[in-house]
């Protein structure tokens, strides 16, 4: 490593060993991490990195060459604008899973919804997001799994959102009682047979992430529910993989749901989106 006093130097040289797409990011992440700064001040300093600090930001590195997600190195993730804290037992949230959120926003423009149900709630991102956007709107939370219900009450309590967020353990909509003016929902859509990169493989839960055969099996279970669940004037997100939006379409018009898809910011089909 770099000698002390020259983050910059000490930046490039360990983003010439990060493994993924954003080594360099990575690599400012953990370093203003280490620091307890902010990335924007931190690269902006030109403050000396001790020799403490150097030695505990070598340790990140290497467990980061390791393919150890940066989220679950430094303990959370920014999903719309929120530092949202995750473990192993729950997914990292993604950038593209911000679209679900958008689209709320945009379905919501005239009138706030009243109430909000994420099924599949893991971190609570989606939730808690949406409750940011909307400070009279109730949350309900559900999830299989108690380790990732205790994950989102956890970021409901940082966040200042306990109050308007319950969560619940259930298999997915079993027992819920409707209706909800806004359904978020980010299922497992993974096929079985699938093979990921380790940074996914090797740490985050399988039961979040594989979705059957063909990746569809949740939503099998989830669109037929919608009907009960949906408050007239509603609308229903539901996140997918690529190449699975005109399946979910053929799924949605044979239970005659009004069902379209959403682009992400990449142009891709990412959402359905089903009004009522």
């Amino acid at each position: 490593m770099p000698e002390a006093g020259d983050r910059h130097a000490l930046l490039r040289a360990a983003a010439a060993t990060l493994p993924g797409d954003t080594p360099r990011l990575d690599a400012e992440l953990l370093l203003a991490h280490v620091l307890d700064e902010e990335r924007l001040p931190m690269l902006m300093s030109r403050a000396p990195v001790g020799a403490t600090a150097q030695a505990a930001f070598e340790a990140l590195l290497a467990r980061r060459r390791a393919h150890e997600p940066v989220a679950h190195l430094t303990g959370e993730r920014e999903f719309w604008s929120l530092p949202i804290r995750v473990t192993r037992d729950v997914l990292v949230p993604r950038p593209d899973s911000e679209t679900l959120i958008a689209e709320a926003l945009a379905h919501f423009d005239a009138r706030p919804p009243a109430n909000v149900l994420d099924l599949g709630t893991g971190s609570g991102a989606l939730l808690l997001a949406a409750l940011s956007e909307w400070p009279q709107a109730l949350g309900f939370g559900i999830d299989r799994s108690d380790a990732a219900l205790a994950v989102a009450r956890g970021n409901a309590a940082r966040l200042g959102l306990a109050a308007r967020a319950a969560f619940r353990s259930g298999d997915w909509a079993a027992g819920v009682e409707g209706p909800f003016d806004l359904i978020l929902c980010n299922p497992p859509y993974i096929e079985d047979s699938a093979e990921l990169m380790p940074d996914v493989a090797d740490y985050e839960p399988a039961s979040a992430l594989f979705g059957g055969p063909d990746g569809l099996a949740p939503y099998r279970i989830l669109l037929p529910e919608v009907p009960r669940l949906l408050a007239p004037g509603g609308v229903a997100l539901f996140e997918f993989g690529l190449g699975q939006g005109p399946a979910l379409l053929e799924m949605a018009a044979a239970l005659h749901l009004h069902a379209t898809t959403v682009p992400d910011l990449s142009g891709r089909a990412r959402v359905l989106r089903i009004r009522c």
